[in-house]
């Protein structure tokens, strides 16, 4: 059945199949409600079909959606949909142990103990909400990729163990991670799950599970029958104590393995300080008391008898009620022994028990050292009859000289050891002096290096600077040659640069001139515009930029765009005061004649494009005007001839753009 694509709940829609188990498929799914990624687990069709399991699945799905640890999946919710039974939950991104021990062979073993911790962890979260697993398991644990174990299917191996065997006559999960009492159908608890723990471990450390076999039924024999061989004998490099810790786990009398999952805890904890100590006791179900040699009552019986038939004549009236004894217990010979086998077990037991009380080494609360002088740590360990031995000795700018700075095991509250154990400690040296360098000059990489040496420690100052280049100490604090205690802050102030960021300049050429100048200013550049003609481009276009296209300048440069601004033709009044140029003629004087009273006013245009006016006959004592048409700057000339032939000239340059009138005088 395909379900890509289908909603379940009208809120979880199915996106692609990423999974396949043995009573489920998985799938990736989007919550379009909590807009998330989850995943949902599908039964498949044949556990649709019992009531029962139906029923079962449903509570204990409700039930494990209430556990909330680092080391679970969470599931977040339960439902069905027609015939499609489903569990929504934390979608994990990584592996499965399993396809890591697939992959990798043997793991190594602080590597497997810190996974075992996290799978021990959830588990001790579990127990205590009264939910066993029943199918722990590496394909039930998955590695994220930070490498945090999750614990999956909470819940669920509950309902199968109890409906499903019986309802297909067959075993859902791998037989070879079940617990004795569980492969043979019994009662199954808490240290069901601290066995299949146990199982994990082994297949962690060897790449191998501890019982094989060609059929499951031979599989489950051998969990109830045989001795798995010791892990140490196929990976020599598991330390004694956490073999110990899957054998005791691994104990087919359920009594004799761990209690809970927190004494599984303080184990692994401990092997990960402690790998070689021999701390684990396993407890032999066979073996509660000691074998004590206990005489024969019959024998005793026969030397009484002889003592009395040697004594018994001549003997008192009080001897013969010693012979009227003798002779019942002859008459009633097997109660006699019988009674006498009781005298002497209670005998031997009180014996053994008063042996073990006299002998047995005690458990004791550690005691916590830290911060004791040397001799007060020394004393009261004596005093508790442990042992005292000193680790190391280390600086610390925290613990003073001479006393502890910690110690191995650890003080916890109610964590007890055996007597005579030892406790090792680490005294401090108290604070260590040391010389700061010279740093300044030293590229930063360098001055932290030289300083992490000397165990200092560092605060980098980034400042900009325009005389040393990026990356270089500029000054220190403390100074060079001080005197500090290991351990103090030394702060660098190190070069940035000159802090002004490199810019590409982009080409602007060919562009409108608005958008050029958004182009730079975007980029944090200056804009400066300057006008040329260009009458074969577009008018308005950059024509040219000052800083080529591509070059790398510093935020904040001027870039000039040269900007075609082609001259549109305009007009300018020319005012011409003729009398004032020429000097004009004397109005009294009657011989001039008329015609001498007239000149003719030309003005032209000598420089630039545009064109200007004549005019003839003008009175040489008068004045006229005319327009000059022209485009941008242009040179205009003025001309006056009379008839006697005389001439006078002016010339004058002018913007037509800005000038609109001019006045020859």
């Amino acid at each position: 059945m395909n379900l890509e694509g289908k909603m379940l709940g009208n809120r979880y829609e199915i996106i692609e199949k990423i999974g396949n188990g043995g009573m489920a498929i998985v799938y990736k799914a989007k919550c379009h409600v909590l807009n998330r990624f989850v995943a949902v687990k599908i039964l498949k069709d044949e556990f649709t079909t019992d009531e029962e399991f139906i029923k079962r699945f449903a509570a204990e799905g409700q039930s494990a959606a209430s556990l909330t640890h680092p080391n679970i999946v969470s599931i977040y919710d339960v439902g069905n949909e027609e015939s499609l039974y489903y569990i929504v939950m934390e979608l994990v991104k990584g592996k499965t142990l399993k396809e890591i021990i697939e992959e990798d062979g043997k793991l190594p073993w602080k590597w497997s103990v810190n996974i075992a911790i996290q799978i021990a962890s959830a588990l001790e979260a579990a127990h205590k909400n009264n939910i066993v697993h029943r199918d722990i398991k590496p394909h039930n644990i998955i590695i994220t990729e930070e490498g945090i174990a999750k614990v999956t299917d909470f819940g669920i191996a509950k309902a199968v163990s109890n409906s499903t065997i019986t309802a297909f006559g067959t075993t859902i999960g791998s037989v070879h991670y079940f617990s004795p009492e569980h492969a043979r159908g019994g009662h199954t608890d808490p240290k069901s799950d601290l066995y299949s723990l146990g199982v994990v471990m082994y297949e962690m450390l060897t790449g191998k599970v501890p019982f094989d076999a060609d059929t499951p039924v031979s599989i489950a024999l051998k969990h109830m029958q045989e001795d798995p061989n010791e892990p140490m004998e196929l990976n020599d490099q598991i330390p004694i104590s956490v073999n110990k810790i899957i054998l005791k786990s691994m104990q087919k009398d359920p009594n004799c393995r761990y209690g809970s999952a927190t004494e599984i805890l303080r184990d692994l904890n401990m092997a990960l300080k402690t790998p070689d100590a021999d701390f684990v006791f396993i407890r032999n179900s066979d073996e509660d008391f000691l074998t004590q040699k206990i005489p024969i009552y019959n024998n005793v019986l026969t030397e009484d008898k002889k003592a009395d038939n040697s004594e018994n004549r001549g003997k008192n009236k009080s001897n013969k009620k010693q012979n009227k004894f003798i002779a019942f217990i002859k008459r009633h010979k097997k109660l006699s022994m019988f009674i006498g086998a009781i005298l002497l077990f209670f005998l031997a037991f009180g014996g053994t028990a008063l042996f073990f009380n006299l002998t047995a080494v005690k458990d004791v609360q550690i005691p916590e050292l830290v911060g004791l002088s040397r001799e007060e740590a020394e004393a009261k360990l004596k005093e508790l009859k442990f042992k005292f031995e000193i680790e190391s000795e280390e600086f610390s700018d925290e613990v003073e000289e001479n006393h502890v700075i910690s110690q191995d095991p650890e003080y916890r509250e109610n964590f007890k050891i055996k007597e005579k154990s030892t406790i090792k400690v680490v005294i401090s040296k108290g604070s260590e002096i040391v010389k700061v360098p010279k740093l300044s000059g030293l590229t930063q990489e360098e001055a932290v290096s030289m300083l992490e040496d000397l165990n200092l420690e560092v605060e980098i100052i980034e400042e900009t600077s325009k005389k040393i280049e990026e990356g270089i100490v500029i000054s220190q604090n403390p100074a060079a040659n001080t005197e500090v205690n290991s351990g103090s802050t030394v702060k660098l102030t190190v070069s940035k640069g000159t802090g002004i960021v490199q810019v590409a300049v982009p080409g602007v050429v060919g562009k409108s001139e608005q958008d050029a100048k958004n182009s730079l200013t975007a980029l944090g550049l200056k804009v400066s515009v300057a006008n040329e003609e260009d009458r074969s481009k577009d008018n308005g276009v950059v024509l040219k930029q000052s800083i080529t296209a591509g070059t790398n300048v510093d935020e904040g440069s001027t870039v000039t765009i040269t900007v075609n601004k082609v001259s549109e033709s305009k007009n300018a009044t020319i005012n011409v005061n003729i009398k004032n140029i020429t000097g004009g003629y004397d109005t009294s004087d009657t011989t001039i004649t008329d015609n001498k009273k007239k000149v003719k006013v030309e003005v032209s245009v000598v420089s630039g494009e545009g064109s200007g006016f004549t005019k003839s006959d003008i009175d040489k004592n008068g004045q006229t005007s005319g327009t000059v048409t022209g485009k941008g700057q242009v040179t205009i000339q003025l001309k006056i001839t009379d008839n006697s032939g005389g001439t006078w000239s002016q010339s004058h340059t002018m913007n037509l753009n800005n000038d609109s009138a001019y006045t020859f005088n």
